[in-house]
């Protein structure tokens, strides 16, 4: 288990390293997320797994839509023309170099103190409890409400159903768009 550790750790820091490296935003978004990836399944390997996979759900949806607004609004095609992330390079890789050195540093000198009593029994509702204190039954209750809104929105948003062009027992001879210009006119 420690040699997967070190294998995730030293993923994590090629591939953000390869963020400043490689020459696309697509790309760059990848190593980010190969980066992100990495990170997570070393929180899983410390034993926080929920917490491991909420953090790679979340990024792995956060980046791939990144990648298909790059690909949607950027003036050059999907994200893969040539470009730098930064502009000072020598500044940047001295302050990024001195940084991880100073943090690496750090993590190895400093005295880790030891645990103190015994790990929870269940892990998962010691960390909700932790983060959100007393208000978890709001803060659950918060994020059904907030989907609930979402699917509404998005039902009372769509003007007619999926089937509406060709009736609801999907036997009409002919499509009767109400739009116009839809497929089947």
């Amino acid at each position: 288990m420690v040699a997967v550790f070190w294998v995730l750790a030293l993923a994590a820091v090629v591939s953000g390293f390869a963020v400043f490296r490689l020459s696309s935003m697509a790309r760059v978004t990848f190593a980010l997320l190969a980066s992100f990836l990495a990170v997570a399944g070393m929180v899983v390997q410390l034993g926080l797994g929920y917490l491991g996979v909420v953090l790679a759900l979340m990024m792995v949806m956060e980046m791939v839509v990144m990648v298909v607004f790059m690909i949607m609004f950027m003036m050059n095609p999907a994200g893969l023309m040539p470009m730098a992330m930064y502009h000072n390079k020598p500044g940047a890789m001295t302050i990024s170099v001195t940084t991880f050195v100073a943090l690496a540093a750090g993590i190895l000198l400093v005295d880790w103190p030891e645990r103190a009593g015994e790990p929870p029994t269940d892990p998962t509702f010691a960390l909700g409890l932790s983060l959100m204190g007393g208000q978890m039954l709001t803060m659950m209750t918060l994020g059904v409400t907030l989907f609930a809104t979402i699917v509404a929105t998005v039902v009372l948003a769509t003007g007619r159903g999926r089937y509406d062009r060709l009736t609801d027992g999907l036997d009409a001879r002919a499509a009767a768009d109400p739009a116009g210009g839809g497929v089947g006119r």
